[in-house]
């Protein structure tokens, strides 16, 4: 159903677009993207975690006080030997003094991290981030309505969005990763319907509030990591796929400090199907918090540094119920992240470090890329992702095996 609305709206942008736009664009790229695993084969036996070639087309157009714009990919995947459209976005603006409105398929952010997220409960693609694609692509569109409300006080984002869009996690055939019972192969995944009581809500309530950017955040809606139900804890033959029910509740705050900015943000993370703990296959409640820092050391280097905490609830409960097979967690997980950014022959070339690294878990993913314009429609990147850890079950100490460089390069036009 979601592909016959895609395809509706493509067409109607576009025709609405040529034929009542009194200002319009069109404007895209070609590129191609490639990468190496260095570490191992794949599961499957191959060598690319990721080979296409890709095309992006944008059209944007405008009669106050409406806009519409739309930007879709095609693209061939040689590992798959498959071709696709993707409908990246596709939505129509309307505009007023006080509030403004949007309606279709379009990427929502919000919060502070820098690739950590906490009140940005929007759909995710990791298998993007992994593979080693544009970082644009680790974000994913939603079909919703979103509306901004500016009064006095404060300003207001309401987000409805009726369909639900899980994350997206690397591929079993192309990656290596701990699966806690990968002998059963019988899997069902359960998404929520497309019912009024599942329609995930959010709401971003923002204002300086003495010289802090503050905003808080409410979401209601679902985990978009599935959780493993099986059929028998001691002899499973099938497992379900579902997505427990969720609420959000937080805040961040910005302002400049130390010569640079400083960032706090922190999200209640509340499961609201297992709010006492008690259910060992369904996420536990849990507070998460964010420290960062950003400045600029000298000219064109720049570095963003954060620490990221996760407490959870009712941890004797956990203990108590948890299944065995399954790896233990911890009460208390904290992760690092460092970022580092040069610019160099007039802003020409980008040399880049980020790296990950959990004091908790003891687990790293490091991320080096140098990226150079040729000009100011042609760049071209070279990268790598380097994963690692003590332990096979952590985020990125499961990863071990993927180590993989890539390679991108854009034409745009």
């Amino acid at each position: 159903m979601k592909r016959i609305l895609h395809a509706f709206f493509i067409l109607a942008s576009c025709l609405t677009i040529n034929a009542y736009a009194a200002d319009y664009s069109v404007n895209g790229f070609v590129q191609g993207n490639y990468s190496f695993g260095t570490e191992t084969s794949n599961p499957d036996g191959g060598d690319f975690k990721w080979a296409e070639e890709r095309a992006q087309l944008k059209v944007e157009g405008a009669q106050e006080p409406v806009r519409l714009f739309l930007k879709a990919d095609i693209a061939f995947d040689h590992i798959d030997n498959d071709a696709e459209v993707e409908l990246r976005e596709a939505y129509i603006d309307l505009t007023r003094e006080r509030w403004d409105l949007r309606a279709g398929r379009q990427i929502i952010t919000w919060g502070l991290g820098d690739l950590v997220f906490i009140n940005d409960v929007f759909p995710k693609d990791y298998e993007a981030f992994f593979s080693g694609r544009p970082l644009e692509y680790l974000k994913k569109g939603v079909d919703a309505v979103k509306a901004g409300f500016y009064p006095d006080i404060a300003s207001f984002e309401l987000v409805v969005v009726p369909f639900f869009e899980p994350n997206n996690f690397p591929d079993a055939n192309r990656f290596w990763m701990f699966d806690p019972m990968s002998s059963v192969t019988d899997r069902t995944e359960e998404e929520p319907a497309s019912t009024l009581k599942n329609t995930e809500v959010a709401l971003r309530v923002y204002r300086d509030i003495a010289g802090f950017d503050t905003s808080i955040y409410l979401y209601k809606g679902f985990h978009r990591e599935p959780s493993m139900l099986p059929d028998s804890l001691s002899s499973p033959s099938r497992i379900d796929l579902i997505y427990s029910e969720l609420a959000v509740y937080g805040i961040s705050l910005q302002r400049s400090a130390l010569d640079g900015v400083a960032g706090f943000e922190a999200g209640y993370y509340d499961s609201l199907d297992d709010r006492n703990g008690s259910d060992p296959l369904i996420p536990n409640s849990q507070t998460r918090f964010l420290l960062s820092y950003q400045r600029q050391l000298i000219e064109d280097l720049s570095v963003t540094f954060q620490y990221y905490g996760e407490y959870m609830h009712d941890y004797s409960e956990y203990e108590r119920t948890r299944v065995v097979s399954f790896p233990k967690k911890a009460r208390y997980r904290d992760l690092t992240t460092l970022r580092l950014t040069y610019l160099l022959l007039h802003q020409n070339l980008r040399v880049q470090w980020f790296s990950f690294w959990s004091p908790a878990d003891r687990d790293y993913l490091f991320n080096p890329e140098a990226k150079y314009n040729f000009s100011d429609n042609f760049w071209a990147a070279l990268g790598a992702n380097i994963f690692g850890g003590q332990e096979d079950t952590t985020q990125f100490g499961s990863l071990d095996r993927n180590d993989n460089l890539y390679m991108q390069a854009r034409y745009e036009f």
